[in-house]
Parts: structure tokens; sequence; C-alpha cells
């Protein structure tokens, strides 16, 4: 079979379409698997994680607190990184701390100088260790806050705005931890 020198052209061109989508395709894959790169914009050079039990030093705070924070801070970490959860000291990271605050304060006034919002507050202080990379190391306190209208009743609220806050906060950690924001 003969080719005409139009018909060459554009063989050889798809060829080397080709040969570039699949250089291509290899080069994603081999940043995804080898750890270094995440897509969510982290630099992770370990395997290994071992985020304690996060444990609740505040007054007044719920009860659950403690657990459901750990289990959020676990989860965002674990599923934004290929780390394993490990319940050992010799990991590639350690993240550990405390519930140092949960407050409800008058956040705005009305014209009556009755309060019309309300914040609760919650902060963290943690600590983190990259026993790959100690310069990275930090311990730092971590607070947000939601509002809400002064006229509910926190208990009805309550639920919602600690699951609000704890994604903040578990972002602000990680962040801080993997992105280096």
């Amino acid at each position: 079979m003969q080719f005409s020198a139009v018909d060459e052209n554009r063989i050889l061109n798809w060829q080397y379409r080709l040969l570039r989508y699949l250089f291509l395709c290899i080069g994603f894959m081999s940043c995804a698997s080898c750890g270094v790169y995440s897509f969510t914009g982290a630099a992770i050079e370990g395997k290994t994680i071992n985020v304690h039990f996060i444990e609740n030093k505040a007054r007044n705070a719920v009860p659950s607190l403690s657990a459901s924070f750990t289990e959020k801070l676990r989860q965002r970490i674990l599923s934004q990184t290929s780390l394993s959860q490990v319940n050992s000291d010799k990991t590639d990271y350690d993240l550990q701390g405390e519930i140092t605050d949960y407050s409800v304060t008058v956040a705005s006034i009305s014209g009556t100088e009755t309060s019309s919002k309300n914040r609760l507050t919650i902060t963290v202080n943690m600590q983190f260790i990259n026993n790959k990379n100690e310069k990275n190391n930090f311990t730092q306190s971590f607070s947000r806050f939601a509002d809400f209208n002064a006229d509910q009743n926190i208990q009805t609220v309550e639920n919602a705005l600690i699951a609000s806050i704890s994604d903040q906060l578990a972002d602000d950690i990680f962040n801080k931890a993997f992105v280096n924001w």
C-alpha cells in the first residue's frame, strides 16, 4: 500500500500526538502515585500518621466534642492524602492536641441593646511533628467561630455549629501541616 506525502504527514502527526498523550498520562500517574504530590496541593513525603485523640480541656464543652472533632480531623487527613493512621510512636507524622476553649458570647447587639446574634467559638491547641522534615514541626492554636440568632437556643443549633466549626478547624490544621498555607 502506498501513501501520499500528505497521508504520511497525517500518520506521523497522529503518532506524535499519541506518544505525547501517553507520556503526559504516565507523568500524571507517577506524580500521583509517588506520594510526593497530592491534587489537594499537599506535599506528602511519608506514609503513616498518628492522629491522637484530641482531649477536651475547655469548660462547658459538650461531652461528644472530643470524639467527633478527632474523627473529623482524621477523616480530613486520610481522605485527602495517601497516609495511613497508625497508633504508634514510630510514624512519619504525629498530630496531637487539645480543645482549650468552647464559649458562647454575644456577637452583635440590636438597637434595643439586647443581643441579636450569639457566637460559638472553639479553640484547639495542636502540636504537629514531621519526622521526615523537622523544620515543618509546629505548635499552634487554631480558633474558629459560628454565629447564630440570639432567639435560638444553643442546644437546638449546637450540633450544626460544631460540625461547621470542626470542618473549618480541620481544614486549617490540614493546610498548616501539609500545604503550608
